[in-house]
This record gives structure tokens, C-alpha cells and sequence, in this order.
């Protein structure tokens, strides 16, 4: 059966949007609880926040591996297997004993999240007709960022009025639910192969996977914390040979798992870039803003998704992109005005702003990096584009962090200082500097965003 439909499949397109609410629901509903957890399992919130990490490391590291698979055996599968291992994970997370359990069974849950991920965003595009994918991937975003929101408050509501446990138990009857709708959808779309399946490239695959959780353990801090100064130059040089030998035997591979010249499509390796220019800036600004907010002054925008994705399908992805991008971009060059007693509605304009750039952003821009791939590329591209997003978002609090250290020591003239709102004029000039580089940063993002083309998205030929 063709992947190009004359009209939408509802279901297939409903299925999609569950499954990216399912993953961010699952992100977030678990931060709230870490305090109760860490004290129900008798450990500390250090310990506990492993839980955190192996989510991520899980879905940073096998985004990519789980997309090209995909590519090779089929969308479905790789989609329905990772409705139940979400479904069993959660549920085991639910009767984990101790944080060492639960460690683990989170880790099966980001492998579960990580496959539906790698998949959803090319269901949904192969659920509507030719030309839509603006449309599918705003409803994407609008799926997944709605997890996201509710996340939180619901993980609250579910831990006052139940228990922690069943932050996870109620994740189960979705997973469950997703894997009878993709085996329903699944039913006579097997498409007859006229030759053998490409060879998976398994040396490759685990290259990837280890730089990716090298690369993850040096951005996080919490991680490097744990693992020690010492030992992260020796990470740093052992992830540098690495990656140099994946590149090697990437371009020596018949069937690579990063396919490299792919990097020759102007709009993939444009909206590549943007996307991690822009992703990495707005998580310095999540990661700084909430300490202004709190503790010197004291005291969201989901349907901009559609609105994106329908201008994407009629003109192509540049000018929402771009429009994106300089909307952040005036959101950093505002945080170059904030002052001690700035009034709330710098900040609160600041925030709109990255609301706004997010909305006219993201859909567009994954439509390009995935509509622009030959279509036996499509789940590569969707797990670049969640490993990019997993990428700059430690990337983003590990750059804020560094240089509101360093700005910080230089404005308060004290060699060793921890950045604190106990000398607030030296914090607000420190965050205020990391604003201006950030703002440089979308200096770049703004001209790469434009570079990516004009034209509607065309997925580029197998050749490339």
C-alpha cells in the first residue's frame, strides 16, 4: 500500500497525536514526584535523579537506531512494540521497591518512548495526503506539547489524591490503547518488499549509541557531578576517538546508520542546524529564567502549531521558521534590559516571545528536516530530530550554567562563587551576558534558517 493517501486516516492520524501525548505526559509527569519518591524509596533526591538521566540517555541514544529500523521493518512495529514496552514499564515503575528498580524500569520506559518517537511523526505524515506535512507535524507538536503542560499538574493532582504509583499505573491503559490501535492500523499496510531488506549497520548503530550516552553524561551535570572531574577529561578524549572512528566507518558502510550525504540536502542540513541554535538558546532561557523570577524579583502557546503547519504546506517552511527565529531572537535581546527590580512584564514578554518563536518554529522546521529526506529516510530523520532536541536541551543548561558561573565570579570579584540572588546585581549582570551570547546564537540561526530554501517541501530523491 502506498504511503501517499488521497484523503486522511483518521485513525492512523489519532493513533500518531496519542503517542507523541503519551511521551510527554511520560517526560514530565515524573518530575513533580521526585521529592516523594526520594523519600517513599528511602534514598536521596542526588540518587533519585538517575531516574531523570536514563530516561534521557534512553531517548537521546536510540532515537536514531529505533527510526532507521523502522526505515528498514517497518513503521508499525517498531511503533506498537514501543506502546507495550511503555505499558509494561510503567506498570513495573509503579511497583518498583527500591530506586535501584526503578532506575531500571525507567530506563525501559524511555526505550518504549523512544520507539514510539522514532516513529509517530511519519505515521502522521503518512496519514494525511501529499503536501500536508505542515499540518501533520503541527498536530504533532500539538499532541506532544499538550503532554508536556498537563504533565505536571496532573502528576500533582494523582500524588495528593492516590499515591506516587500511580503516576505510572495510569500510563499503562494508554499504552495498551496504542498498541490495539496500531495493530488495527497495521492491518494490510505490509508493503511487498521486491528485494531483500537492507543490511542493518550494527557496528554503526552501537558507535552511535555510545557517543550519544558519552556525550549525554558530559553535558549533564548532574552526571558529571556523580562521575567526577577527574574522570571526565578522560570521557572527553575517549568520546573525541570515538566519534572520529563512527565518521570513518560511516562513510565505509554500505547500509550506514547516519546516512552522510544526506547532509548534502540544503533544507535537512539548514533546519538541522536552526533546530539546534534554537532548541539550545530557549533551554538556557527555561534554565535562568525561573531563578530571576523567584528569587531576584520576588513575585504558554500551543495553537500556534496549526497555524504554522497549514502556512508550511502552502509556502514552504522558511518564512514561519524564520519568523520563529526572530521571535527569540527579540526575546534575548529584551533579556539585555533586565535590570534588579525589572517590572514582571519584561520577563513575562521575554517568555511569550520564546512561546510565540516555538509556535511558528518547531512544526515547520521538522517538516522540512523530515519531508525533505527520500521517504526510506523519514524515521532516520524523526530520530535525528528527537536526538537534537535531547542534545541542546542539556547542551542549553550546561552553556548557562558555565558562563553564568564565569560571568558571575568576574562581576562579584570572587574566584570560587556559586551564582546566587544573595549578590543580585552581579546575578542580573551575569544572566543579562548570557542572554547577549544566546542572542548571538540567533544571530546565526536567523541567516541558516533563510539558507534552508523557499520552496514547499519535496523529499529529495534516494541518491540524495
Amino acid at each position: 500500500m502506498s504511503s501517499v493517501l488521497a484523503r486522511t486516516d483518521r485513525l492512523l492520524l489519532a493513533n500518531a497525536i496519542m503517542g507523541q501525548f503519551l511521551t510527554g505526559v511520560a517526560t514530565r509527569i515524573f518530575i513533580i514526584s521526585l521529592p516523594t519518591l526520594a523519600s517513599a524509596l528511602n534514598t536521596d533526591i542526588l540518587a533519585i535523579s538517575w531516574a531523570v538521566i536514563v530516561y534521557q540517555l534512553a531517548g537521546i541514544s536510540l532515537s536514531v537506531v529505533f527510526g532507521r529500523l523502522g526505515d528498514i521493518h517497518g513503521r508499525h512495529v517498531i511503533y506498537g512494540l514501543g506502546f507495550a514496552i511503555m505499558a509494561a514499564s510503567s506498570l513495573l515503575c509503579g511497583l518498583a521497591a527500591n530506586a535501584t528498580h526503578l532506575i531500571l524500569f525507567r530506563f525501559l520506559q524511555g526505550l518504549g518512548a523512544a520507539m514510539i518517537s522514532s516513529a509517530t511523526r511519519v505515521l502522521a505524515m503518512e496519514a494525511m495526503p501529499e503536501g500536508s506535512e505542515g499540518r501533520a507535524n503541527g498536530y504533532m507538536t500539538m499532541g506532544f506539547h499538550s503532554g508536556l503542560l498537563i504533565g505536571p499538574p496532573f502528576g500533582g493532582f494523582v500524588i495528593d489524591l492516590l499515591s506516587w504509583r500511580w503516576i505510572f499505573f495510569l500510563l499503562v491503559p494508554m499504552g495498551l490503547v496504542g498498541v490495539i490501535l496500531t495493530v488495527l492500523r497495521a492491518e494490510g499496510r505490509r508493503t511487498i518488499s521486491n528485494g531483500r531488506a537492507p543490511s542493518i549497520d550494527y557496528l554503526g548503530a552501537a558507535l552511535l549509541i555510545a557517543l550519544t550516552i558519552m556525550l549525554t553524561l558530559l553535558l549533564d551535570r548532574r552526571s558529571a557531578a556523580t562521575i567526577g572531574a577527574e574522570r571526565i577529561g578522560v570521557l572527553a578524549l575517549v568520546f573525541g576517538a570515538t566519534a572520529l572512528g563512527f565518521l570513518a566507518h560511516e562513510r565505509r558502510s554500505v547500509n550506514p546508520v547516519v546516512n552522510l550525504s544526506l547532509f548534502k540536502i540544503r533544507m535537512f542540513t539548514f533546519s538541522i542546524l536552526s533546530l539546534l541554535l534554537i532548541a539550545t538558546t530557549t533551554s538556557v532561557l527555561g534554565f535562568l529564567m525561573p531563578f530571576y523570577i523567584q528569587d531576584v524579583l520576588h513575585f504558554s502557546p500551543i495553537g500556534l502549531a496549526t497555524v504554522s503547519g497549514q502556512l508550511t504546506d502552502r509556502i514552504g517552511p522558511r518564512a514561519p521558521a524564520s519568523i520563529g527565529v526572530l521571535a527569540t531572537l527579540g526575546a534575548f535581546a529584551i533579556g539585555g534590559f533586565l535590570r534588579t527590580d525589572s517590572h514582571w512584564m519584561l520577563p513575562a514578554s521575554m517568555m511569550a516571545l520564546v512561546g510565540v518563536g516555538s509556535g511558528f518554529f518547531n512544526t515547520p522546521n521538522q517538516a522540512a528536516i523530515i519531508g525533505s529526506v527520500p521517504r526510506e529516510y523519514r524515521g532516520f530523520a524523526t530520530g535525528m530530530v528527537q536526538t537534537i532536541f535531547g542534545i541542546s536541551a542539556l547542551l542549553g543548561i550546561s552553556l548557562g550554567g558555565a558562563l553564568l558561573t564565569l560571568a558571575f565570579r568576574y562581576y562579584s570579584g570572587v574566584d570560587d562563587a556559586t551564582p546566587s540572588a544573595v549578590h543580585p546585581g552581579a546575578f542580573v549582570a551575569s544572566m543579562k551576558l548570557t542572554y547577549v551570547a544566546c542572542l548571538v546564537l540567533m544571530v546565526v540561526a536567523l541567516p541558516a534558517s533563510f539558507m534552508r530554501g523557499g520552496t514547499k517541501i519535496e523529499a529529495a530523491s534516494s541518491s540524495g
